[in-house]
């Protein structure tokens, strides 16, 4: 285990440290991006020579399907190919308290002396969509620390809660026998984002069932020539059967990403979303001092007065921007 004192807060020796496989300097430069730090920009400026290195591969699906068990075996699986790999497992917060369990650190420690992974969990701190905000930067911090894939595990998903499909990749959907059928795959829109499907617990009655299930979906969707058409894989991850599959399923849409020239047009909307993201959490502090004020108070009392309508009001905050 490294036992290399704890880094300061220098952003170019954490920067430093963290390409030489500091697990501390990664874990204090998460830090900085999780809590929004003043030094965030700088930190943002270093990591950018080494971001889109890694392979981002995104694991998503209902509570319960084995996310934290496929991402386990999934690091085991290009831990034996050589491959350097970061996790970063998002958990949902509670919206009583604002903490979170963080309990995927324990589902994976058969990993935490190898000093060829590193698993961060995160909060997502009530962001809705299954990732935490700041999952992008600390994306690019793990990119920054040499790792080849990142591997994200979203918060048990519901309906709507799709925003890992613009981060990653590759997109994996785990499913389980027992958990629904397909139509309730379709209302999740699950279908849309998937690149993989994994139907896990795969030794399970009705795993037969839930495949066909998908792939009967599948068939019924339009796709035009060279388009990706989502693979269906059959696992039991707790143990470990059908990984190999998983991975190599993920090694095939990478291949038609770069044939197709599909993964740089997916990188440039990540980056577009990271930009706007960021531009809107600027104007949101902006109004945050707005209200501190009297601009936004006034023109609140001329909209109730109906002395303005709220639009033209927006208008006139953003100019004074």
């Amino acid at each position: 285990m490294n036992t290399s004192p704890r880094p300061g807060r220098d952003v170019p020796t954490l920067v430093s440290r963290a390409r030489e496989g500091d697990p501390r300097s990664v874990a204090r430069l998460i830090s900085l991006v999780e809590n929004g730090d003043p030094k965030l920009p700088e930190v943002a400026a270093a990591l950018a020579p080494y971001s889109g290195r890694a392979q981002v591969v995104g694991l998503t699906g209902s509570p319960g399907v084995g996310k934290s068990t496929t991402t386990n075996e999934l690091v085991r699986a290009l831990r034996k190919a050589g491959v350097r790999v970061g996790v970063l497992a998002v958990d949902p917060s509670s919206p009583f308290t604002g903490g979170a369990i963080l309990g995927d650190r324990i589902r994976m420690q058969d990993h935490t002396t190898d000093p060829g992974v590193y698993i961060r969990s995160m909060s997502s701190r009530g962001h809705l969509g299954g990732l935490a905000a700041a999952t992008p930067q600390a994306v690019r911090v793990l990119e920054g620390a040499g790792c080849d894939v990142v591997l994200v595990e979203t918060v048990g998903v519901g309906q709507a809660e799709v925003e890992i499909a613009s981060l990653a990749d590759t997109t994996l959907v785990l499913l389980a026998p027992g958990m629904g059928d397909a139509i309730q795959a379709v209302k999740a829109g699950i279908l849309e984002i998937a690149d993989v499907f994994v139907v896990n617990k795969a030794d399970r009655p009705g795993a037969d069932a839930t495949y066909r299930d998908i792939q009967g979906m599948l068939s019924l969707g339009e796709r035009g020539p060279g388009d990706w058409r989502p693979q269906v894989v059959r696992a039991v991850a707790v143990k470990g059967e059908g990984v190999d599959d998983v991975v190599d399923a993920i090694g095939k849409h990478r291949a038609w990403l770069e044939s197709s020239d599909r993964l740089r047009d997916r990188r440039e909307a990540r980056a577009a979303a990271e930009v706007e993201a960021i531009a809107l959490g600027t104007l949101r502090a902006r109004l945050g001092s707005l209200r501190e004020g009297t601009a936004l108070s006034d023109l609140a009392a001329r909209v109730a007065a109906g002395e303005l309508d709220p639009y033209a009001a927006a208008d006139d905050l953003i100019r004074g921007l």
